[in-house]
């Protein structure tokens, strides 16, 4: 198994943990909301736009093809 090669690139593996600190982020700023059932723009607005940007970084680390030398 040592002979296969990786399935991404380096720089997909940066993307990806890019993507995971967006998806973090965007959950905790929606938890932290200070209005009551995070019906502020935190919680409704500016938390899921932050997901929804690291889910598409997530889906661009996937399908980006890395560099042949």
């Amino acid at each position: 198994m040592s002979g296969s090669p990786m399935p991404f690139g380096k720089n997909n593996y940066i993307i990806m943990l890019v993507g995971i600190a967006l998806l973090i982020l965007g959950f905790i700023i929606m938890a932290n909301d200070s209005q009551p059932y995070g019906l502020g723009f935190n919680g409704i607005t500016l938390g899921p736009i932050i997901v929804v940007a690291g889910f598409i970084t997530e889906l661009f680390a996937i399908t980006r093809k890395p560099k042949v030398k």
